[in-house]
C-alpha cells in the first residue's frame, strides 16, 4: 500500500477558490470515470460553498449533485466539509437539525465527514461527530489552523488528543490560507502524533507559495493523507498540483502509487472546462505573500474581491487586507475560516469604508459575545461593550451556544413545506438558506443553468467591472429615468426622483432621507410603515456580503419606506424617509 494517500479537491475547494464555486455538475461528469480509477483516498466534492452556489446561482439541487457524483464514483469515497454545529450555514443549529443533516448526507453519498469549527471549540463539534459516527462513515475532525500568539503546536496537539477521544478516525490540519510553513508542519505533526495515535491529513492552500514544500515535509513527519488538486485547477488561491506531489514522491518510500498518465488526462479535461468560467476567475493567481499577515483564506479572496466591486471600493483591497489583521486580533485571534473569515472580512470592509467599528454587523456582535463559541484570546473590551449594546445582550455567553437553541427541525419543516419543500432533503436545504431556498423550489423545474450561458450573461460575481446603461423613458406623458445595471437589476425613478429597484417609483414625502450605507438586499423592516421612530432606532436590516447590518434613523419622526423587503439596493440609495 502507498505510504501517502492523496485526496483531490477539484470537485469542491479548487473551483470554490478559483471560480467562485460556479462549476456545474454537468461539467464534472465527463471526468468521473477517470477520477474514480486513479486511486485517490477520497474526492472532496460537497459542502463548503457548493451547497449555497447550487441553489443561489446554478439552479441545481445540491442533494441531486451528491447522488449523481456518488453514482459516478462507485469506488472512491466522497468527502464533505461540515462546519460542526453550523452545518453549512452561518449560524448554529439545534442538535436535532445537525443529527438529521448528517444522517441524510450519509444516505445520499457522503463517505468521509470532515468536521471543523471556526473557533476550534470542541463543544461545537461533539454532536456532529457523534452523529457521523452513527452512520458508520469515516469521521475526520479538523483543526482550523492560524498563526497567532495563542495558537501553538502544543494547543493543536491537545486538540488532536481531544478529537481522538471523541472517536475521530483521523485528524485534519486545515490550513485555509497557506500559512503552514514546512518545518512548522513537521514539528506540528510530530507533536500531534505524540499525543494521539491517529492518522493525520494536511490541507493547505497554495496562496502564499509554501504549499508544495509543506506537503513534502508533512509526509516526512508521518502524515498519511495529503490534499491536492489536479494541476489545471491548482495554485493561486487553490492547492498544490496533484501531479507535482505524485512525481515528487515517485520512487521514494512515500510513493503515492498514482498513475501520472491518467492524471494528465484529468488535467486536460478540467483545463478545457475551466475556460467556460473565465468571468469568475480570481485575479490572485500567483503567490500573494500579503496573506502571511492578513491570513485571508484562499476561497475568501475571490469573494472579497467581488464584494469590494459591489461596493465600488475595488481600490481598497490593500487597506482591507491590513484591517483584517486588526479585526482578527480584536475578535480574540479567531482563525479565519467560514463563517469567521466572512465575518471578519466584512467587518474589515465596513471599518475601512465607515471608520473602525462605526458600523458593526450582527454576526460580529454575536462572535465577540460568545454566540459562536469560545475564543482563543481576550476580545477587545470596547468592541464587546458596543456589541452587547447593539444586540441588547445582557452578558457574554459562556455556555455551549447550541445549548440555548431548542429543537427546531419540526418548526423548520413546517416553514419549508409552506415554501415548497417536497422532501426531507428539501427541508434541510431550507434550513441552511431560508431566504434562497423558496426561490430555488419555485424555479427548480426549469433545470440547471448551463455553463455555456456564462459566456453571454453578465457575471453574478467577479469578472471585469461593467457599467450601467441609462435611459429616459416616457410613460403616459411622464419621464422616468431607467438604469439597467450589469448584474441585471433595473432602477426606475421619476425624473429627479428616488430610485426603486425592480418596481414602481416610490412616493417622496419631503422628510429626511435615510440612505443605504452599502450595496445589498433589504432583509427586514424593523418597524411598521408610518410608525414613530426615535433617534438611532433600527428601522431596516440590510444583508450585505452575507452579513447583516442595521440601518438606523437619523432623527425622530414617522418612518416611510422607499424600498420593499427583498429588493437589492446600491450604496447611498435612499431606502427610507423620516418626517
Amino acid at each position: 500500500m502507498a505510504k501517502v494517500r492523496l485526496n483531490d479537491l477539484v470537485l469542491r475547494d479548487a473551483h470554490q477558490s478559483l471560480l467562485a464555486t460556479r462549476m456545474t455538475t454537468a461539467d464534472m461528469m465527463g471526468a468521473l470515470d477517470m477520477l474514480d480509477k486513479v486511486g485517490y483516498w477520497a474526492l472532496e466534492a460537497w459542502g463548503g460553498a457548493t451547497f449555497d452556489s447550487c441553489i443561489r446561482f446554478l439552479n441545481e439541487d445540491p442533494w441531486e449533485r451528491l447522488r449523481t457524483l456518488k453514482k459516478g464514483l462507485p469506488k472512491t469515497p466522497i468527502m464533505m466539509l461540515l462546519r460542526g454545529q453550523n452545518l453549512l450555514g452561518y449560524r448554529h443549529y439545534a442538535d436535532d437539525v445537525v443529527g438529521k443533516f448528517v444522517e441524510k448526507a450519509a444516505e445520499n453519498g457522503v463517505g468521509v465527514f470532515r468536521i471543523f469549527d471556526a473557533c476550534n471549540d470542541p463543544r461545537n463539534l461533539k454532536h456532529a461527530a457523534d452523529a457521523a459516527k452513527k452512520t458508520g462513515r469515516h469521521v475526520q475532525m479538523a483543526i482550523s489552523y492560524a498563526t497567532t500568539p495563542y495558537h501553538t503546536k502544543e494547543i493543536y496537539a491537545d486538540l488532536a488528543k481531544k478529537y481522538a477521544e471523541f472517536g475521530a478516525d483521523s485528524i485534519c490540519v486545515k490550513d485555509m490560507s497557506g500559512l503552514l510553513k514546512p518545518y512548522e508542519a513537521y514539528d506540528l505533526i510530530k507533536a500531534m502524533k505524540a499525543k494521539a495515535d491517529i492518522p493525520v491529513n494536511i490541507h493547505t492552500h497554495a496562496t502564499t507559495g509554501l504549499s508544495v514544500s509543506t506537503l513534502i515535509k508533512s509526509a516526512e513527519a508521518g502524515a498519511e493523507y495529503l490534499d491536492t488538486t489536479i494541476s489545471s485547477m491548482a495554485m493561486g488561491t487553490s492547492h498544490s498540483p496533484t501531479e507535482t506531489i505524485v512525481e515528487a514522491f515517485k520512487g521514494t518510500k512515500y510513493d503515492t502509487g498514482l498513475d501520472t498518465k491518467t492524471l494528465l488526462e484529468i488535467a486536460a479535461f478540467f483545463r478545457d472546462a475551466r475556460k467556460k468560467y473565465a468571468r469568475f476567475e480570481s485575479s490572485f493567481l500567483g503567490a500573494d505573500t500579503r496573506i502571511l499577515v492578513s491570513q485571508v483564506p484562499g476561497g475568501m479572496l475571490s469573494n472579497l474581491e467581488s464584494q469590494l466591486k459591489e461596493q465600488e471600493a475595488q481600490d481598497k483591497m490593500d487597506d482591507v487586507l491590513k484591517e483584517i489583521a486588526v479585526v482578527q486580533k480584536d475578535c480574540g485571534y479567531i482563525p479565519l475560516v467560514t463563517p469567521t473569515s466572512q465575518i471578519v472580512g466584512t467587518q474589515a470592509v465596513f471599518n475601512v469604508l465607515f471608520g473602525r467599528y462605526a458600523k458593526i454587523t450582527t454576526e460580529t456582535a454575536d462572535l465577540v459575545t460568545g454566540r459562536y463559541g469560545a475564543l482563543a484570546a481576550e476580545v477587545n473590551p470596547e468592541l464587546v461593550k458596543k456589541a452587547l449594546a447593539q444586540n441588547k445582550y445582557e452578558s457574554v455567553l459562556t455556555a455551549r451556544p447550541a445549548d440555548s437553541i431548542p429543537n427546531e427541525f419540526e418548526k423548520i419543516e413546517a416553514e419549508a413545506k409552506a415554501a415548497g419543500a417536497k422532501t426531507t432533503e428539501d427541508v434541510l436545504t431550507y434550513a441552511m438558506f431560508p431566504k434562497v431556498a423558496p426561490v430555488f423550489f419555485r424555479d427548480r423545474a426549469k433545470g440547471p443553468v448551463s455553463s455555456d450561458e456564462f459566456a453571454v450573461k453578465p457575471a453574478l460575481t467577479g469578472g471585469p467591472a461593467q457599467t450601467a446603461s441609462a435611459y429616459i423613458v416616457n410613460v403616459n406623458g411622464a419621464d422616468y429615468n431607467v438604469q439597467v445595471r450589469p448584474e441585471g437589476t433595473v432602477a426606475i425613478a421619476p425624473a429627479g426622483g428616488v430610485p426603486v429597484q425592480g418596481g414602481a417609483p416610490a412616493t417622496r414625502t419631503g422628510g429626511v432621507t435615510v440612505n443605504a450605507p452599502v450595496a445589498g438586499t433589504i432583509l427586514k423592516q424593523a418597524i411598521a410603515e408610518g410608525a414613530q421612530a426615535a433617534p438611532e432606532d433600527t428601522i431596516i436590516i440590510i444583508e450585505s456580503m452575507k452579513m447583516e447590518l442595521e440601518i438606523k434613523t437619523v432623527q425622530a419622526g414617522k418612518v416611510h419606506f422607499l424600498v420593499p423587503v427583498g429588493q437589492q439596493v446600491q450604496a447611498q440609495q435612499p431606502v427610507a424617509e423620516i418626517g
